[in-house]
C-alpha cells in the first residue's frame, strides 16, 4: 500500500500536464468527442487515481491502527517482562527510576514513530523518484535545486531534536517528580493524610512550580525552532521562486505550454515538500533513536541474583536447620552495614520469633532468606546447603511470605488471596481454607458478592476493609502458598489483642503441620509463643531463648516486656476476658485473675 500510494501523487502531477494542455486545445472547439476526448479521457484517469489515493488512505489508516496496537503492546510486554526479572537492589537507585521512566514513558510512542517515519520514508521515496522522472527532462539542474532548497529545514529538524532530546533527558527527574505530585494529590493512598494535613494546596503548588518551570523550557525551545523553521521556508520560497521564473521565462519564448508550467509548478511544489518531508523524517528517526537507547539501556540491565550455572536438583523442605553464617550485608547505594557477621539458627518445623526496635534489621533478615537480595559476606543454608546453590525459583516455591506493608490488590477477594500461588489450579475451597487460617473467612461470607466482591474503590462495585481485614487477606495470601517456609513480617499489627489472641490458635495449627516459621514482631504477646526468640539490635543478636528464659535474664526483653504488657493490662477492656499463657506454645483460652 505505501508503493501504491507512492506512485499514486506522480501520476497525479503527470496528469496535470495532459488535462491543462487537453483544456487549452478544447476550449472554443464545440463539443465533438474528438474535441472532447483529448480532455476527458486525462480527467477521467485522474479522477480514478483519486478515488484510488482516498481508498488507499482509509486502509493504511485501518493497518496503520492495527500495526501500532501490537507494537505498543509488544514494547509494554518487553519492560513488563523485564522489570519482573530485575533485582529488588534496582528499586533502591535513584538511576534506576530514571532509567526506567526514560524507557517507559516514550518508547512505545518513538517505537510507533519509528515505524510511521520509515513508512513515509518508503512512500515518499517512491513519489520521489516518480516526481524526478517528470522534472529531469527540463534540466538535470532542477533536482540539485530541490536538494539544496531542503537542507536548511533537515538542519533545524536534527538540531533542534537533539536540543528537545538533551532537555528532556536532564528534565527526567522533575518530570518524575511532577508525575509523584499528581499521584499524592489525585490517588487514595495518600488522600487521608492530605486532607488530615490540609496538605492539597502546598502540593499543588508544587506541583505548579515543578509544571512552570518545565513548561517555561519547553516553550521556549519551541519557539526557537519555530523562528528557525520559518527562516528554512522563506529559503526553499526563494528558490522554489528563482525556478518558477525560469520556467516562465521559457514560455515566454515558446519552449514551454500551459501545460509545461502547471504541471512543472506542481511537481517541484511537491518534490520540494517531498524532500523536506524525507529530510525531516531522517532527522526525526536519528532523535527518535537516540530515545529508543533508554528503552535498550533499560533491557541491558541484568540482574544480579540468578541461577547457579550448575544447580542442585529441586529444593527440599527443611529437614534439620536453617542457618545465617557469618552474614555481612549493607544496602545497595549505603556504607552502613545493617547485619555484619552475623550467625543464627532456625529449627526445622520450629516458630522463631525475631523482635527488636526500628531498623535493627529484623526485615533484611526475611529479604536475605527469601533471596530477594544476597548477602555481601557469609552464607545462608538450608540443612547445611546454601541457598544459592538452588536455582532462585526452586528455593521461592518452597517460602511464603508476608510483608511489613503487604499489597492491597484492586481485585476480588478470591484474586487477593490466589495471588499467593498463582502457578497451581485455582480451587476455591483451596482458597477458603487459607482465609479460615487467617481468621477471615467469616467476615468475607458477608460481603456483598463474598470471595467474588471487589475489593478497594478503584473499580466500580468495590468494596473497602479495614486495615485489620485487610491484613488477613495478606495473611490468607501466605497461608494458600503451601510453602514449608512461612515468614511472617508484623503480622499482628493491625490486630487487636483479642483478635491476636485468635489468630496465634490458627498458626499454632499451620505449624503443626510440619512447616518452619520465622516471625517478625514489635508485639511481644505474639513473640512470646514462638519457640526461640531471637532479640536484635543494631544488627546483631543480644538476647536469644524462650519467653520464660529471656524473663530471667532480666535484659532489654524482660524491661520491654513488662513495659509493653503492663500498659497493655492498663489499657484493657474492663469486659474483656483474662488469657492465660499457652501450655503448648498457641492456646489461648480465658482464665481466672488468680491463674494469670
Amino acid at each position: 500500500m505505501l508503493v501504491l500510494q507512492g506512485i499514486v501523487p506522480g501520476g497525479l502531477v503527470y496528469l496535470t500536464k495532459a488535462v491543462l494542455d487537453g483544456a487549452a486545445a478544447a476550449i472554443g472547439q464545440g463539443m465533438d468527442w474528438s474535441n472532447v476526448e483529448q480532455l476527458a479521457i486525462p480527467a477521467l484517469l485522474m479522477a480514478g487515481l483519486l478515488v484510488l489515493q482516498q481508498v488507499l488512505k482509509a486502509l493504511n489508516e485501518w493497518v496503520q491502527t492495527a500495526q501500532s496496537e501490537f507494537v505498543e503492546d509488544h514494547i509494554q510486554f518487553m519492560i513488563h517482562e523485564h522489570a519482573a526479572r530485575l533485582d529488588l537492589s534496582f528499586y533502591e537507585s535513584s538511576e534506576y527510576h530514571d532509567t526506567l521512566y526514560q524507557a517507559s514513558s516514550r518508547a512505545s510512542s518513538k517505537s510507533l514513530e519509528i515505524l510511521g517515519q520509515l513508512g513515509s520514508l518508503l512512500q515518499n521515496g517512491v513519489t520521489l523518484v516518480t516526481i524526478l522522472v517528470i522534472l529531469v527532462p527540463y534540466g538535470l539542474w532542477i533536482p540539485l535545486v530541490l536538494l539544496l532548497s531542503t537542507l536548511p529545514a533537515l538542519y533545524v529538524v536534527v538540531k533542534h531534536n537533539r536540543k528537545y532530546h538533551d532537555w528532556w533527558e536532564r528534565r527526567t527527574m522533575a518530570n518524575r517528580r511532577a508525575r509523584y505530585l499528581d499521584m499524592l494529590l489525585t490517588y487514595e493512598f495518600s488522600a487521608p493524610e492530605v486532607r488530615a494535613f490540609d496538605l492539597g494546596e502546598f502540593l499543588a503548588e508544587g506541583y505548579r512550580n515543578v509544571r512552570r518551570k518545565l513548561r517555561g523550557e519547553r516553550i521556549e525551545l519551541i519557539k526557537k525552532q519555530s523562528l528557525a523553521t520559518v527562516g528554512a521556508g522563506l529559503f526553499a520560497l526563494v528558490a522554489m521562486g528563482a525556478v518558477m521564473l525560469v520556467m516562465v521565462l521559457r514560455a515566454l519564448r515558446g519552449q514551454a505550454t500551459i501545460g509545461d508550467l502547471g504541471m512543472f509548478y506542481q511537481a517541484f511544489r511537491e518534490g520540494q515538500g517531498l524532500m523536506r518531508t524525507l529530510l525531516s523524517n531522517a532527522g526525526k528517526l536519528y532523535t527518535n533513536a537516540m530515545f529508543l537507547e533508554h528503552l535498550f539501556r533499560f533491557l541491558e540491565l541484568e540482574p544480579q541474583i540468578t541461577d547457579p550455572e550448575d544447580p542442585r536438583p529441586a529444593m527440599p523442605a527443611p529437614q534439620d536447620e536453617i542457618t545465617f553464617q557469618g552474614v555481612t550485608f549493607s544496602y545497595p547505594g549505603t556504607d552502613r552495614n545493617v547485619l555484619e557477621d552475623f550467625n543464627l539458627r532456625i529449627g526445622a518445623g520450629q516458630v522463631v520469633a525475631i523482635v527488636g526496635e526500628n531498623g535493627a534489621g529484623k526485615t533484611t533478615l526475611s529479604k536475605l532468606l527469601a533471596r530477594l537480595y544476597d548477602p555481601d559476606e557469609g552464607r545462608i543454608c538450608i540443612d547445611g546447603v546454601d541457598i544459592r546453590e538452588y536455582r532462585l525459583g526452586d528455593l521461592r516455591e518452597q517460602v511464603t511470605m508476608m510483608f511489613q506493608q503487604p499489597m492491597r490488590y484492586q481485585e476480588p477477594v478470591l484474586q487477593n488471596i490466589r495471588v499467593g500461588d498463582v502457578h497451581r489450579d485455582l480451587k476455591q475451597e483451596e482458597v477458603e481454607a487459607a482465609a479460615r487460617k487467617a481468621m477471615i473467612h467469616d467476615h468475607i461470607t458477608t460481603l456483598p458478592k463474598g470471595y467474588h466482591t471487589q475489593l478497594g474503590k478503584w473499580f466500580k462495585g468495590g468494596t473497602e476493609l479495614s486495615g485489620g481485614q485487610w491484613q488477613r487477606i495478606a495473611l490468607a495470601r501466605a497461608y494458600y502458598r503451601k510453602a514449608p517456609i512461612v515468614i511472617l513480617d508484623e503480622p499482628t499489627s493491625a490486630m487487636d489483642s483479642w483478635a491476636e489472641s485468635l489468630w496465634l490458635q490458627g498458626f499454632g495449627k499451620l505449624v503443626a503441620e510440619g512447616r518452619t516459621a520465622l516471625i517478625i514482631t514489635h508485639r511481644f504477646t505474639t513473640a512470646m509463643h514462638a519457640d526461640q526468640i531471637y532479640v536484635m539490635h543494631d544488627g546483631e543478636v543480644i538476647e536469644q531463648g524462650t519467653h520464660d528464659e529471656l524473663l530471667e535474664q532480666e535484659g532489654r526483653y524482660a524491661d520491654s516486656w513488662r513495659a509493653q504488657v503492663e500498659h497493655g493490662w492498663r489499657t484493657k477492656p474492663a469486659d474483656a476476658p483474662e488469657l492465660a499463657p499457652p501450655e503448648n506454645g498457641f492456646p489461648m483460652e480465658p482464665t481466672t485473675p488468680e491463674k494469670r
